[in-house]
């Protein structure tokens, strides 16, 4: 891989850097073990002069038209089409999703940046009809200022450009923290950015403690907001550190997706639907699905196909030829794994396909199908991230209805049905940001990302991504010499709270 995309060192105002303490992280690729490379371990020190170059090239880059930004978007896209094939191979490296799947993920970064180059130039205002004559009232939008961002090890690249993408084409300044476990694919984009000719300062990206790092992204005045991706828990620590100074926030966090088999669905489709919605890197996506739901018409033929197409999944190092699923990151997430497991046989669930370590050793597991499942158990209630897939009966739409709500996320959820009825009922009855319907992949650049209730707040993606960014100002332009009718009042007169 072209060593200028594999950056082992933090980037502070177009410099690349060693953390101060010189103490450095080590990253390790999931599928072999080995140490690939090292990252600074950077502080809050590091971090502020991070916010401060941010800061301080802010006016360049909001002075920048619209028009300007897209063509730097522009070039960022291209770069990253261009070396499609050595970011995705990075990316793999320390991720471990298999290689396709590491090539879609750059061009959905991709895809990402080029339609946010495009809504760089369509950042519209309003003007207001005036109450007054001799008045009139304008509304702008504006950027924010300085961003923090902080994204996952799952979607190392894909995560950032939602954040990197709508900040960049509003016109603010980041500062960005990868995941600890996937910082290179992080650091990446701080090259690319350079290459594609955004100026000095623009965008920051610093590795490093989580706790220093996003304790003064959140407490730092210059901070104007701070953009997450990751757990519910985090998410709330964030929200309650950003209030000190009132910042901005957009969370997108966890996940406790349904999937609904109704018998009227085409089985083989839904089938297909769950696995490409379950086992996809390895179950560790946020909208993966949490919790299977199959009437009790259709629940054995949907439990022993989906165990046979489970079971065929070759396992592999993400980098070897045909392989569709990669080892879990680490090995707190093959613990976690277990533990889920252990639990829903314990509370009686019946192991399909899978239920343990796959022979390839180190944090490879199984694809598992787990039959009988019921509210008893850990998975019914908390995220699994894993490939791991349960089944619960239900008899009903109005029971899977219940049972699909009776959670308090509400990011992704899925359904099959052939019932046209069906599909606008219970599409509408979800209490959930994301609904797929006879489809297990949903995710585009042109829709908006997100979820209800405790998956978090705003939206990434679409032309509602860019909100996020901006601040709308009104403006009321006095004075402009147009005389009212001497008997005509001023208006709202009368009832003005001289607010």
């Amino acid at each position: 891989m072209p060593s200028q995309w594999k950056r082992q060192q933090i980037h502070i105002a177009g410099q690349w850097l060693s953390a101060d303490s010189g103490r450095t992280l080590d990253v390790i690729n999931p599928a072999t073990g080995e140490r690939i490379g090292t990252v600074p371990d950077a502080g809050a020190a590091e971090t502020r002069r991070a916010i401060e170059a941010a800061s301080q090239a802010f006016d360049e880059s909001r002075a920048l038209t619209g028009n300007e930004r897209a063509v730097l978007l522009r070039h960022l896209h291209d770069l990253l089409l261009d070396n499609r094939e050595a970011l995705a191979e990075l990316l793999t490296s320390e991720q471990g999703k298999p290689l396709a799947e590491a090539r879609g993920e750059i061009g959905m970064s991709a895809a990402y940046i080029l339609w946010f180059a495009e809504e760089a130039r369509r950042v519209y205002g309003d003007i207001i009809p005036s109450p007054w004559r001799d008045r009139r009232v304008l509304v702008t939008k504006q950027p924010v200022g300085v961003v923090g961002a902080i994204t996952p090890w799952n979607f190392p690249s894909s995560m950032l450009a939602r954040k990197l993408g709508p900040a960049l084409a509003a016109g603010c300044t980041v500062v960005a923290k990868p995941a600890p476990q996937t910082p290179f694919s992080g650091l990446a984009w701080g090259a690319l950015c350079e290459a594609a000719g955004f100026p000095s300062g623009v965008v920051n990206i610093v590795t490093g403690s989580a706790t220093e790092i996003g304790g003064e992204l959140t407490s730092n005045p210059l901070v104007r907001k701070i953009t997450f991706t990751g757990s519910t828990a985090v998410g709330k620590k964030l929200i309650q550190q950003a209030s000190g100074t009132v910042k901005k926030v957009s969370m997108e966090l966890g996940g406790n997706a349904p999937f609904l088999v109704f018998d009227d669905a085409d089985i083989d489709r839904a089938v297909a639907g769950a696995i490409e919605g379950k086992f996809r890197n390895a179950g560790q996506t946020c909208v993966c699905v949490n919790r299977f739901y199959a009437q009790a018409p259709v629940y054995d033929q949907f439990v022993e196909k989906l165990a046979a197409a489970a079971a065929a999944l070759k396992l592999g190092d993400g980098r070897e030829p045909d392989v569709q699923q990669g080892p879990l990151i680490d090995s707190n997430a093959l613990a976690k794994v277990e533990s889920f497991v252990a639990d829903a046989v314990q509370n009686g669930g019946r192991v399909v396909t899978g239920g343990r370590r796959h022979a390839l050793g180190g944090t490879f597991y199984s694809p598992t199908v787990i039959a009988d499942a019921n509210a008893a158990m850990k998975l019914a209630r908390e995220e699994i991230f894993g490939p791991v897939a349960p089944v619960f009966k239900f008899q009903t739409e109005d029971e899977a209805i219940r049972l699909a709500n009776d959670t308090e996320f509400g990011l992704a959820a899925y359904f099959h049905t052939n019932d046209l009825g069906r599909v606008f009922r219970v599409s509408e009855r979800l209490d959930y940001g994301i609904v797929g319907v006879n489809e297990g992949l949903v995710t585009t650049e042109v829709a908006p990302f997100g979820g209800f209730k405790q998956s978090g707040t705003g939206r990434e993606g679409s032309k509602y991504g860019i909100e996020d960014y901006l601040e709308i100002k009104y403006v009321c332009v006095g004075g402009l010499g147009v005389v009212a009718p001497a008997n005509q009042s001023e208006p709202h007169e009368a009832n003005s709270d001289g607010k």
